[in-house]
């Protein structure tokens, strides 16, 4: 874990179980509707709503999840925002979401997740697709 949280570094609310996925190194995909230009080592935060599409379910299923214990509502690590661009069928694996669900998306693609040895508060919630954990929002990321 990092000695101190940094106040300038932003967070991206993800629902489990797909942040223990990106955690566990298998998700290396996030899947939005909209691109990134950001490109920087970022928190993740485990939203408070846990993901309830089949899909979901079955990747719970698949890498044996225990949904029930994993945190919500916590920064639980971080994660290099290194890319971003157009998804397509053959990133089913890597984002773990079905083929037909990536048309028009974006794939951001991520690497070197660490993480946190415990779940950490924060001092803001998300109001937002990326958010400052511990401070005021100052301008809007893209």
């Amino acid at each position: 874990m990092m000695d101190e949280l940094d106040p300038d570094r932003i967070a991206l609310g993800i629902k489990q179980p797909w942040v223990e996925l990106i955690l566990q190194g298998i998700k290396t995909l996030e899947i939005r509707s909209q691109p990134t230009t950001i490109c920087d080592r970022i928190y993740l935060y485990a939203s408070k709503k846990i993901a309830r599409e089949d899909f979901a379910r079955q990747a719970i299923e698949n890498y044996q999840l225990n949904i029930e214990t994993l945190p919500t509502g916590f920064l639980v690590g971080s994660v290099d925002v290194v890319g971003c661009r157009r998804a397509n069928e053959r990133d089913e694996q890597a984002s773990c979401v079905p083929g037909q669900k990536l048309v028009d998306c974006y794939a951001w693609e991520l690497s070197n997740p660490l993480r946190f040895s415990k779940p950490l508060p924060v001092r803001f919630l998300p109001y937002g697709v990326w958010f400052y954990p511990y401070k005021r929002r100052k301008k809007k990321p893209r």
